[in-house]
């Protein structure tokens, strides 16, 4: 993978490679986070949209600085339905634990759900319409802590372990696939709220600008030391130009282009290090007598229960961990992008393609999982220079109005589909468990 990265760096250019690489190690860490749940413990979770998104906003929460005026118009009334939602869910719990199961104890609990929506509703509604009023082109939302971003990384896996544990609590029960059919739904909702709570997230209208953990191009643009060390790297180039304006004119763009590739090093920095420290806290706790328990369980519910193990406990906690490792992962895509676009969360690309990913690599195999993240990922956004690439090297001898011709080139864009399609069912005729298999301990 790393050969065929190197190749479109010297074939197409550095900036397409690295922004492919970048997004391989993105697509790697959301795969560990699924085959912690699939590969491990047997858990399908079609809802990885969801958590990829509450990565996002705590990126947007943690980053973005508070918009005074909008928390003047109607910051109290937000903070109060907060304070209601809390005194909710604890009153919820005090009923859970101090009586027993009953009609009466749900009719109750449903009886105070229902109401403190209603009253939720009616206190923030009026707060909800002054903020979103707040300049409404540039924020319309309450912001957030204007902390630097990478801190969204932690946060996010909080926000996703939260939503996990809820969902958990709820749908962990289900059969495997009513299981999977509730997580993709919750997620739709999850997916809704964002993209309708102005005052939250913007909605449909976005964040951008959001501060970076790298530095901006424009900044080191203007910086010596850079132009000094890319005259360095380009100096075989540039003393090859006699003219000393001509000379300037291509250092300038050899600097312009250059930011933008140190730039994308510095974010391969840091994703690479967050891939290392979760493969090997994976791998560890893969062949950890944990990690035995969670596949004896995922073997064999059955024998694992009657050998005293909390399978409901066990699920819970692994599909906490998954969902939060995919949390973090959203946090690091929506940092790079520098922008925000809940509208652009949609099954496809940050669900089912995760799943292949899985599926292609390996389930139950960390280093699988990373490898089908790269694979997929190359693929998806190499398909269409590939099929170009072949559309003319198969029809070289024929005139481009051909009819034929011509529909090939116009379909090039949805060749992704069909490569991936392909790809699938290649894997699974000849390595149905994936390109790097799980490897089966025998003692």
């Amino acid at each position: 993978m790393m050969v065929l990265i190197l190749l479109v760096g010297i074939f197409q250019s550095w900036n397409i490679a690295l922004s492919i690489f970048n997004l391989c190690l993105i697509s790697a860490v959301m795969t560990m986070g699924a085959n912690i749940q699939w590969g491990y413990a047997g858990l399908i979770n079609f809802g990885i949209m969801g958590y990829t998104a509450l990565g996002g906003l705590a990126a947007v929460i943690i980053s973005v600085d508070p918009v005074q005026e909008a928390w003047r118009a109607g910051g109290f009334d937000i903070l109060m339905c907060l304070w209601l939602i809390i005194v909710v869910v604890l009153v919820i719990r005090f009923i859970l634990k101090n009586f027993e199961k009953s009609k009466l104890r749900t009719y109750s609990i449903a009886a105070l759900i229902i109401a403190a929506i209603i009253i939720i509703r009616v206190t923030a509604e009026p707060g909800i319409e002054k903020i979103e009023a707040v300049n409404p082109a540039t924020t319309g939302f309450l912001g957030g802590f204007g902390l630097p971003i990478i801190f969204s990384w932690i946060v996010g896996a909080l926000f996703a372990g939260g939503l996990a544990f809820i969902v958990g609590k709820v749908a962990l029960g289900l059969r495997a696939d009513y299981l999977a059919i509730a997580t993709l739904l919750i997620s739709e909702i999850v997916i809704a709220i964002i993209k309708h709570e102005d005052w939250l997230t913007r909605g449909v209208k976005n964040v951008i600008g959001l501060k970076r953990p790298a530095p901006y191009e424009v900044d080191l643009q203007t910086t010596d030391w850079f132009i000094n060390l890319v005259e360095k790297f380009k100096s075989s180039k540039l003393d090859l130009i006699t003219d000393l304006s001509e000379r300037q004119a291509a250092l300038n763009q050899f600097v312009i282009e250059g930011s933008s590739i140190f730039v994308k090093i510095c974010y391969s920095g840091l994703f690479l290090v967050v891939v290392i420290v979760l493969l090997i806290l994976t791998q560890k706790a893969l062949y950890s007598p944990w990690g035995r328990m969670m596949r004896a369980i995922r073997d064999n519910e059955e024998a694992a229960n009657a050998m005293g193990k909390n399978v409901v406990k066990q699920h819970l906690l692994i599909f906490i961990l998954g969902s939060a490792i995919v949390g973090i992962a959203g946090a690091m895509l929506v940092t790079q992008d520098g922008l925000f676009t809940p509208g652009s969360y949609r099954p496809m690309r940050y669900t089912f393609l995760i799943w292949v990913m899985v599926i292609v690599g390996g389930s139950g195999n960390n280093f699988g999982a990373i490898l089908g993240g790269f694979v997929v990922w190359f693929l998806w956004i190499e398909a269409a220079p590939i099929s170009m690439f072949l559309i003319n090297f198969f029809t070289a001898g024929i005139p481009e109005t051909n009819a034929i011709k011509a529909h090939l080139i116009e379909s090039v864009p949805y060749f992704r589909f069909l490569l991936m399609g392909l790809g699938l069912l290649f894997i699974m005729r000849y390595r149905p468990k994936g390109i790097l298999p799980e490897k089966i301990e025998i003692k």
